[in-house]
């Protein structure tokens, strides 16, 4: 009985290279992510980066379904590679994606506030922020209103001590880094807490401002988050600013408010007794 030798269907080279490229895309993409967070380099470079592996992971899509209509029609091996370079190269593309359509239905501003017509100011970070990104500019406020009406100030009947300890734990919790934190004192108009969040796949800075004043019997929190980079923040700034309101209000809300301790009163004075004859 005579045997056919059996031969290997080759490798489809197109597969083989879809996931070599997806491999490479993933390295450099996690690469460039691991480099703005650490912030060795300027984020520019950093980003460029990251648009080459969004190049690479494109191409190895590509490649992986033109390898898809090889191994159909010339019968070649290498099917799991071409699934592999599909899947990672998707996996890299998957996040960027999710921004491009945030920022289709977003406007493209990257400065957010809960009172656009006197915003909270940057002090303690404003050297580290360009001077004209410390300007809140009339036309967010438009924009901001009309994509999240949502975003006012919380109004309290509290003292404004009492409001900037909880706004003061809920940052604390957060584990940003406080840049100033002044809290209400007699002769001062504002409480004031800044400090610094960042993004959370990319890690950019975000400066934080919560301004906390007095008004009459109460207390009103106005919020300010905003990039230090003129590009748009995807709705992030305003995601965070909700997400801190949200915070805020529950802690003031659930958290008794603290009550003086009556002072101590004096002991009665002994009676005399009356001297005896």
């Amino acid at each position: 009985m005579l045997r056919r030798p059996f031969t290997e269907e080759p490798m489809s080279k197109l597969a083989a290279w879809s996931s070599r490229l997806a491999w490479f895309a993933l390295a450099v993409s996690a690469l460039s992510i691991v480099v703005v967070r650490s912030g060795a380099l300027e984020v520019e470079p950093a980003l460029a980066t990251f648009g080459a592996g969004l190049f690479f992971a494109v191409l190895a899509v590509i490649l992986a379904f033109a390898a898809f209509v090889s191994i159909w029609r010339q019968g070649r091996t290498g099917l799991g590679r071409a699934v592999l370079g599909m899947f990672l190269g998707l996996l890299v593309l998957g996040y960027p994606g999710y921004l491009a359509y945030r920022a289709s239905t977003l406007p493209a501003i990257y400065d957010v506030t809960t009172d656009p017509a006197d915003p909270p100011r940057f002090v303690a970070l404003a050297p580290e922020r360009a001077a004209d990104m410390n300007i809140y500019h009339a036309a967010f406020a438009r924009q901001q209103r009309a994509a999240y009406p949502n975003l006012a100030p919380l109004q309290y009947d509290a003292p404004a001590k009492f409001v900037f300890d909880s706004a003061l734990t809920i940052v604390n919790k957060r584990r940003w880094r406080i840049a100033d934190a002044q809290p209400p004192e007699l002769g001062r108009r504002d409480a004031r807490i800044e400090a610094v969040a960042h993004s959370l796949v990319m890690g950019f800075p975000d400066d934080v401002v919560i301004r906390i004043t007095a008004a009459g019997a109460g207390t009103r929190v106005d919020v300010r988050s905003a990039s230090r980079h003129p590009w748009p923040d995807f709705g992030e700034n305003a995601a965070r600013v909700q997400a801190l309101l949200d915070d805020i209000d529950d802690a003031v809300s659930n958290t008794p408010e603290p009550r003086a301790m009556p002072e101590p009163k004096a002991p009665p004075a002994p009676k005399r007794q009356p001297a005896k004859r």
